[in-house]
């Protein structure tokens, strides 16, 4: 741990004292850190990883290392502890994950009824209502990002290929870029193609063609993004057989925002992701609405799940947004 202080502290070419008036900290505390002859806190550990852009899971795994080096690393039977700890740390977790489960179980059961409604339904029906939930989420994406096509200019665009006046042509290119890249996602999710790095840059590259070309399809230039999203499809290979799927995809979407890995259409990116790995699973789209106190309540949600540090706020969002999507599905049948 002190060598990835120190080398990331001189690579960002700052002196200890830079480093202690930036973060509040002593001076000779930081030099401490460094030799190791003293050890941070778990604060200052997540505020010296961002200072100094290192990856907090690789910094708190070594402060966390050298914490059980240090109370167990000369006992006679530490590595018989250890191994009784691992055992105690997965069971806890698989308690934990069980518990999160649990909460959601009633609104889970609630949208697998629904969706297995909508799965009874004969090929004809099945595609109207993708036609129409299609051209519902482009409108709401596009919405979202602040265009200002209403649905049915939306729809003129995209069914009519037609010209809106007093809309700009990024307008028409961002609604027509949605629905290519709706379009793709869909077949990628028939083909069972799971979310990989490649198809995710290619679809970032898609919604931003014609608009923007310097940036479209790559990461910020910024080794630490780089590493974090390979961290982050990683976790996803992980994951993708043992997390319920919307679970899965209100995490990554989170994850994405988190990671904040493009210069622009980070938000996009999240939204779109999230809706690939449901399609993958068989459930419909699932976006916020297309007016304002939809988006305030959308943001408000984030906040608050970023500031408690508490995913499961946002994750039940999604299981509400998706049960009202999956009614929406249900009544264009009925209809």
């Amino acid at each position: 741990m002190k060598l990835l202080l120190k080398n990331a502290r001189e690579e960002k070419g700052l002196k200890t004292r830079e480093v202690a008036q930036l973060l509040g900290i002593d001076q000779a505390l930081i030099s401490k850190f460094e030799s190791g002859t003293r050890k941070p806190t778990k604060d200052q550990i997540s505020k010296l990883a961002k200072l100094l852009e290192i990856d907090l899971e690789t910094l708190m795994i070594a402060w966390l290392k050298e914490k059980i080096l240090y109370e167990i690393g000369d006992e006679e039977f530490a590595l018989k502890a250890l191994i009784l700890a691992e055992q105690e740390i997965q069971k806890n977790k698989k308690e934990t994950n069980s518990i999160i489960i649990s909460s959601f179980q009633t609104i889970l059961d609630e949208i697998e009824i629904l969706k297995n409604k909508i799965q009874s339904f004969n090929h004809f029906e099945l595609r109207q209502i993708s036609k129409t939930l299609e051209l519902e989420f482009i409108f709401k994406s596009i919405f979202l990002n602040g265009n200002p096509l209403t649905m049915e200019e939306t729809k003129l665009v995209i069914n009519d290929g037609l010209t809106i006046n007093g809309k700009s042509m990024h307008n028409h290119l961002e609604a027509i870029n949605f629905q290519e890249t709706i379009l793709y996602i869909k077949d990628l999710s028939q083909k069972k193609t799971a979310l990989n790095e490649k198809e995710f840059l290619f679809i970032h590259n898609l919604i931003f063609k014609g608009i923007e070309s310097e940036n479209s399809g790559k990461y910020k230039n910024d080794l630490l993004i780089t590493r974090e999203m390979n961290l982050f499809f990683n976790w996803y290979e992980s994951h993708k057989n043992n997390i319920h799927p919307i679970i899965l995809a209100a995490e990554a979407h989170l994850k994405i925002l988190e990671i904040n890995p493009f210069e622009t259409g980070n938000l996009q990116m999240a939204h779109l992701t999230l809706n690939w790995i449901l399609l993958q699973n068989n459930y419909t789209y699932t976006l916020i609405e297309g007016n304002q106190n939809s988006i305030t309540e959308y943001f408000s949600v984030l906040e608050e799940s970023k500031i408690k540090n508490d995913k499961s706020i946002f994750i039940h969002y999604i299981l509400r947004i998706e049960k009202q999507n999956l009614k929406r599905a249900v009544q264009l049948s009925e209809k």
